[in-house]
């Protein structure tokens, strides 16, 4: 059953790729522990056992991470999902993981031109008044050309590397597959959840794949973006402009599309598999010198990509998930232009309300509010929780006193994730990507202004979201939701008492109760009974068998009768098989006993 999926003939060529890959990194134990050899042996597919070479002298997580560079765009990408998880790995692996580069050769130019023409109806020589074939950047996943429409605008044409999606589900299947065996098979490992993690990035890299996802992400920030005024960010002196931006924020008046640019779609020729957007002439986020040469104010620019950055996850609950300086370019007058909104974070009012509450906690060195809401997050895990409270209140008593601006909130964060690590507790899906992204920002912000006072640009912000809060027409909003749902509640009151009064006079009424050490004595119990079947059966095969070797006549083999020996041969095999189980049964008490 569970190389089932990856025994059909579509997987075997990209199983024994992966194979090969992993062993040259020298992950050859591992290969031969998931049964992949075995499986591609069976197939008449040879692998290369030789020894690994220099590779095998780095470190594990640098060669984790090489393997999954060589592995092609579906690990790469989820490299770069691992890199969210801070609350599942050490430092040390986020930064190889963070080094994963989404760049690749490009697809041959006759493949690509083929496909656009199937998507956009017609050569693209004859939809664009130019088109240039050599890409601007290839990724794992699609390349970017550039092209001038009939009006003269100048457009990027992103197209989906031909046959991707073939090879991405493929390594998907294998990659579910491999997180069941890691999380049900080795309790050293079952605590990272990789099940969780790999539905995470499966859901991720195939709203990534769609394009048209894409482009109604960008569309969804740039008119969250709409709204506001330009005044917020106009040039004055540091406090001055804090000042303003805050007034501005709790206007609902902090930004303007005139500020955070973002490329406008062009849906005509846009669909899953190509879009077309508005080509950004900037500075990329990591040219730092062509900043300074073009005159761009560095302390704007970061102030400005913190407070957007700040807006998106605690006003919108919809943010670039990925604002590394891949994905920024600067303009003139200080504009800030976003590119590539495949990974987008989501966050719900309650979750944002949360976070808002943390970072305060953070800022204002409040541990009881961050205890709080981190054991809020944890749901039902196990958790010490006078030893977990206690280092939380160790952690922010070491800020006690600190200036703001020599706070770094983004390390604060880290060191937190780190605590919950220590603890195995790990973070919700959704928080993993707002993490993420805060750390990127910080680092980047501090790239363009190493005296950012990211903590002090972030208080107002976040104090005036927490009064948005409690605003008495939101809290009437929130009190009219919940009258709405009480009132649906006790409509429905009698009907719901009916029936139960209609099914207890039937007989029909069932109560269900769960108790885990009930299920635990159930599950032991019937473990118990069926290895007494087993040696029951063993045991009158070898009373049989002890019987037909006293009978004389019918077939022998060695001198001896035959069926006798085969009954022997059948009792041997059971019995160990029935210490096996045993020995098997005893291993998991230890561990899942409750």
């Amino acid at each position: 059953m569970l190389w089932q999926a990856l025994t059909a003939a579509r997987d075997l060529g990209r199983l024994h790729e992966i194979a090969s890959i992993l062993i040259r990194h020298g992950f050859g134990d591992m290969v031969r522990r998931m049964g992949l050899a075995n499986v591609l042996e069976t197939a008449g597919r040879a692998l290369h056992w030789s020894e690994p070479g220099e590779l095998a002298q780095l470190e594990t997580h640098a060669r984790v991470r090489r393997a999954l560079e060589e592995m092609g765009p579906t690990f790469v990408k989820l490299g770069q999902i691992l890199a969210t998880r801070v609350d599942l790995f050490d430092p040390e692996w986020i930064v190889e993981f963070s080094k994963l580069q989404d760049s690749t050769p490009p697809s041959p130019y006759p493949e690509i031109h083929r496909q656009l023409t199937e998507d956009l109806g017609a050569p693209p020589e004859e939809v664009f008044t130019a088109f240039d074939p050599e890409p601007l950047a290839a990724g794992s996943i699609a390349q970017v050309h550039r092209a001038r429409l009939e009006d003269g605008s100048e457009v990027v044409v992103k197209v989906r590397r031909p046959g991707v999606r073939t090879v991405v589900e493929a390594d998907l299947r294998w990659l579910s597959k491999l997180a069941e065996v890691l999380e049900t098979g080795n309790s050293e490992l079952s605590h990272f959840h990789w099940q969780e993690v790999v539905g995470q990035f499966t859901q991720s890299l195939r709203r990534e794949l769609d394009f048209g996802a894409e482009c109604r992400n960008a569309e969804r920030i740039a008119a969250n973006f709409e709204a506001y005024s330009d005044s917020a960010f106009s040039p004055r002196s540091p406090h001055q402009s804090h000042d303003h931006a805050t007034e501005a924020l709790a206007t609902g008046q902090s930004f303007a599309s005139s500020v955070i640019i973002i490329p406008k779609v062009y849906w005509r020729w846009t669909s899953e598999r190509v879009c077309v957007q508005e080509y950004i002439d900037g500075i990329p986020g990591r040219d730092l010198v062509a900043v300074d040469r073009a005159g761009l104010d560095r302390k704007v620019l970061a102030r400005r990509g913190v407070a957007a950055v700040i807006k998106m996850i605690t006003i919108d609950g919809f943010f670039h998930a990925d604002p590394h300086p891949g994905n920024v370019f600067y303009l003139s007058d200080n504009r800030i232009a976003f590119i590539d909104f495949g990974m987008v974070g989501r966050l719900t009012e309650d979750r944002r309300h949360q976070l808002i509450l943390l970072l305060l906690g953070l800022v204002e060195q409040e541990a009881p509010r961050v205890t709080d809401v981190l054991l809020g997050w944890t749901g039902d895990a196990e958790v010490n929780e006078r030893r977990l409270t206690a280092e939380i209140q160790t952690f922010v008593d070491q800020y006690v006193g600190v200036p703001l601006k020599q706070i770094k909130l983004g390390d604060m964060l880290a060191d937190l994730v780190g605590i919950l690590r220590g603890h195995r507790l790990h973070l919700p899906s959704d928080l993993a990507l707002f993490f993420k992204a805060f750390i990127s920002l910080e680092g980047m912000g501090r790239e363009l202004d190493p005296n950012l006072d990211i903590a002090g640009e972030a208080l107002p912000l976040l104090g005036d979201a927490l009064r948005a809060h409690y605003a008495p027409s939101v809290v009437t909003k929130r009190g009219l939701r919940v009258a709405s749902d009480l009132t649906s509640l006790v409509a429905d009151l009698p009907r719901d008492l009916s029936k139960l009064v209609r099914a207890a006079r039937q007989g029909k009424l069932d109560l269900h109760i769960e108790l885990a050490q009930l299920k635990y004595l159930g599950d032991q119990l019937g473990g118990a009974a069926n290895r007494l079947v087993i040696g029951i059966v063993v045991a009158a095969i070898i009373v049989g068998s002890s019987i037909i070797m006293t009978v004389s006549g019918g077939p022998t083999l060695l001198g001896l009768p035959l069926f006798g020996l085969i009954g022997y041969l059948c009792a041997t095999v059971g019995g160990v098989w029935l210490m096996l189980s045993i020995s098997r049964s005893n291993k998991a008490d230890r561990q899942k006993k409750p």
